[in-house]
């Protein structure tokens, strides 16, 4: 029976990746490291082929399971989903914040993990954000940027969407580690679980993302940079560094 159990979610996993970073947006100092023509995207032909692949896959299969699971999950339901998963990625924001010497957020990081998960019965209630316990978005990716290690150039992954050499690293070993689900025997469920949800929840922004221009891939690609850059300075902005990769990406644009 645990032998069939795990079959079905190796099989629910598969069915279930999500690509939802396809359809929506979830470089400071560092990024800046590699933002010249040939660094951010020097692997862009074959980028454009996953990116194919990945849409397609989220087209006739992704996608209609998300619908599908979006119509027959109650609304309150589908939020405690969310909330859920949330509240597992809390861990890691305490220690990703630990790890680039910032105690303060680490220790609400903390907080929220404790009173979600015992006033909030088990993280399906945010709680702490009615306290006003702020909410961090931390990963091993960006306590690497902190200490200054470089970007590497911007990749697509199959089935995860973007990335960098340094961030993909990172999210496939330190953060999958950091991840309380990835300890558990429905692990590959959890997992699957947690992607449907958050492809579910982008039906709204898909088609606003898909006006902003007639290159999905370019300005997939333009998002995801700025706002990992917007990440990793925790919303402060260098108007200079700004600037200048917002040349390079143009300058990719036009070749």
């Amino acid at each position: 029976m645990y032998l069939l159990k795990k079959v079905t979610s190796r099989g629910i996993f598969l069915l279930t990746l999500s690509l939802f970073l396809t359809a929506c947006s979830h470089q400071s100092n560092q990024l800046g490291n590699a933002t010249s023509a040939s660094g951010i995207d020097r692997y862009e032909s074959v980028n454009r082929r996953i990116f194919k692949f990945n849409g397609g896959l989220d087209k006739f299969l992704i996608k209609p399971v998300a619908k599908a699971y979006k119509i027959i999950t109650p609304e309150v339901v589908d939020k405690g989903v969310t909330n859920f998963f949330s509240n597992l990625g809390d861990v890691g924001n305490a220690i990703n914040n630990l790890l680039q010497l910032k105690p303060g957020p680490a220790l609400v990081d903390t907080e929220r993990v404790l009173f979600n998960s015992t006033v909030g019965i088990g993280g399906l209630f945010d709680v702490a954000s009615a306290l006003g316990m702020e909410k961090h978005d931390e990963d091993f990716g960006q306590t690497l940027a902190h200490w200054g290690v470089k970007s590497g150039p911007y990749v697509m992954l199959p089935f995860l969407g973007p990335s960098t050499v340094r961030d993909a690293t990172a999210k496939l070993t330190i953060d999958n580690l950091s991840n309380p689900a990835h300890y558990h025997e429905e692990s590959l469920a959890f997992f699957a679980l947690k992607k449907l949800d958050q492809r579910a929840d982008v039906f709204a922004d898909e088609e606003a993302f898909k006006e902003l221009s007639d290159d999905q891939y370019s300005a997939l690609r333009d998002l995801w940079l700025q706002r990992r850059a917007s990440l990793i300075r925790d919303g402060k902005v260098d108007e200079k560094e700004q600037s200048d990769l917002i040349d390079e990406l143009e300058s990719l644009d036009d070749e």
